[in-house]
């Protein structure tokens, strides 16, 4: 990792910051859901917020994201508005889909985030077709697919891993190893030790990189990226991290090992950044609080903005749905 490129300062800050959006707006989700203001499942990313971080500073806003139902941090790091993603998730009609989405279906392509899917694995398929589509327009864009490890041993990995290949398309596949498929560890489900080595099969190069590591993630990332902008062809990335929390809120994570799980959070990435910021001279306290302080106000905006939301009427059933509404 020593030849990878090296973010800057102002690009480390920028980093933290979308990585405290995520901690913060994740505690905030298992307040609002527990004190029953909101009804809705949610999957913490909780312990993953440094690999969307680091992948965003090197994206435009033009350049597209798919992700998956775990991927509220993948949405906020690459610009989607709390308030609108509160909305959404909330039910409302304000919402970036209008309340017919909720918390496991964001869209919103105004930032790039092209679609969140409930369903494993389909966001590598979906990436593939956008990908496609920048490449015969020749827009520039470059596309990332999110998934999770599971989600690397189903048939739309294989088979989206090759035709990314073979039509080089600009095309980048996250794998964010958080070491569980819900409830399966990683070594009860995959034969391979490294999810990254699979790239070997379809010519293209793979990366496995500590993704808790903001320097090796960015670095990984930027590589990746400038590969396919410049017409290179597809990377896969496997960034390594840990689930702090179970499955879904509600699990307990009972089948997780303690001793690793407390080990992960010890190592809470984005203490981590904030404590090195501030011992590097980067970031004051006074820096730190305030840009905690300041999201913390943003997300107060936009979960008010949520709840004071209609939501959708019965009009709003066939909307949307025919691109010409029928008699």
């Amino acid at each position: 990792m020593s030849n990878y490129p090296i973010p800057d300062s102002a690009t480390l800050v920028r980093m933290y910051e979308k990585m405290e959006l995520i901690r913060l707006n994740d505690e905030r989700a298992h307040k609002v859901v527990k004190t029953g203001r909101i009804v809705m499942p949610y999957y913490s990313p909780r312990g993953q917020e440094v690999i969307p971080s680091a992948i965003s500073v090197n994206l435009t806003e033009e350049d597209y994201i798919c992700t998956i139902y775990r991927g509220t941090h993948d949405m906020l790091a690459k610009g989607v508005p709390p308030k609108l993603l509160w909305a959404e998730l909330a039910g409302r009609v304000t919402g970036t889909c209008k309340g017919k989405g909720g918390p496991m279906h964001i869209t919103h392509p105004e930032t790039g985030v092209m679609v969140t899917t409930g369903v494993v694995g389909s966001s590598m398929p979906i990436a593939n077709g956008l990908a496609w589509a920048s490449q015969l327009s020749g827009d520039d864009r470059v596309t990332i697919a999110n998934f999770g490890d599971g989600a690397a041993n189903i048939g739309a990995f294989h088979e989206s891993l090759n035709l990314a290949a073979l039509w080089k398309l600009p095309v980048v596949f996250v794998c964010q190893n958080n070491r569980y498929a819900e409830h399966t560890t990683f070594a009860n489900s995959t034969a391979v030790d490294r999810i990254g080595d699979r790239a070997a099969s379809y010519a293209m190069p793979g990366i496995t990189v500590d993704g808790n590591d903001p320097e090796a993630m960015y670095g990984a990332a930027k590589i990746a990226i400038d590969r396919a902008k410049a017409g290179e062809g597809p990377t896969l990335i496997e960034a390594m991290t840990y689930r702090f929390n179970g499955h879904l809120l509600g699990d307990d994570g009972h089948y997780m090992d303690k001793e690793e799980r407390q080990k992960a959070i010890d190592a809470d990435p984005v203490a981590r950044l904030r404590a090195r910021l501030i011992s590097d001279g980067v970031l004051s306290e006074a820096d730190a609080d305030k840009i905690s302080a300041d999201i913390t106000a943003q997300l107060d905006e936009a979960i008010a903005f949520a709840l004071d939301s209609d939501f959708p009427t019965l009009d709003e059933l066939r909307r949307d749905v025919f691109a010409t509404e029928l008699a």
